[in-house]
């Protein structure tokens, strides 16, 4: 099987639409996708209705439930809030209910798929190896695909001490039957200091795993969020990639 594994849309459809153009997508089986198709942009219909049309598999993330209500947003930033609240009002009620229905993991042949962590699969950064050790504890497959923090890593479990490797995009690497925590970063916002959507091509029969990124119309998307009254900050990191 072949699969293409996004993170962390959040809204963004040019930065969406250039990974699939992109991608020769009749090569694909099925998308994995790991939370948080909206927020922070300005596209959360037309986000949702694209992954939609693909062989798709989602998990749910933390602005995925904010969106609808179904999370508090006292934790989110000031700007996280104020783009929640906008994409709250903007969601047509189908879309609602396909947020609502999302489920927070998900299992099947040799991987998992979770937004922030098997330990708290909402809302948990794993952004260090014991955090990712934790995790490790919980999984009961080889590989675990998630995203939540933007920045796309690689944890493999090396004995008692996860190890945590950064991939060059573009190389393509065959794993071992080590177990792996993936993060495949972030399409809509990435924050690694490349501006540039993140995703991954995971290859079951080879056992390959190849990191990707690809420029898109930043400027579009930042156009679109001025014209739709969404917070400066947000509109600005977008050109930094943080």
């Amino acid at each position: 099987m072949r699969y293409l594994v996004l993170s962390d849309i959040h809204s963004n459809l040019p930065a969406l639409e250039a990974v699939l153009a992109e991608v020769d997508l009749s090569h694909i089986d099925e998308v994995l996708c790991l939370g948080d198709l909206v927020g922070y942009g300005p596209h959360p219909n037309e986000c949702i209705a694209r992954l939609r049309e693909l062989p798709l598999r989602c998990v749910a993330g933390n602005h995925d439930w904010a969106a609808i209500g179904k999370m508090d947003t006292a934790e989110f930033n000031l700007a996280a809030r104020e783009a929640c609240q906008w994409t709250e009002k903007e969601l047509t009620a189908e879309n609602r209910a396909y947020l609502q229905s999302l489920p927070e993991t998900f299992v099947q042949d040799d991987y998992t798929l979770v937004h922030g962590s098997l330990r708290a699969p909402i809302w948990e950064y794993v952004t260090h190896p014991l955090v990712a050790q934790r995790s490790f504890e919980l999984l009961n497959t080889q590989l675990c695909f998630h995203g939540h923090t933007h920045v796309p890593v690689v944890f493999r479990e090396e004995g008692p001490n996860p190890q945590a490797y950064i991939l060059p995009p573009g190389q393509r690497i065959t794993l071992d039957r080590n177990r792996y925590m993936i993060n495949t970063g972030s399409v809509g916002q990435p924050r690694d200091g490349d501006p540039r959507a993140s995703y991954l091509l995971f290859d079951s029969q080879e056992a390959t795993l190849e990191y990707r990124r690809v420029d898109y119309p930043v400027e579009e998307t930042q156009k679109s969020m001025k014209k739709k009254g969404l917070p400066e900050s947000l509109i600005t990191r977008l050109s930094y990639g943080w």
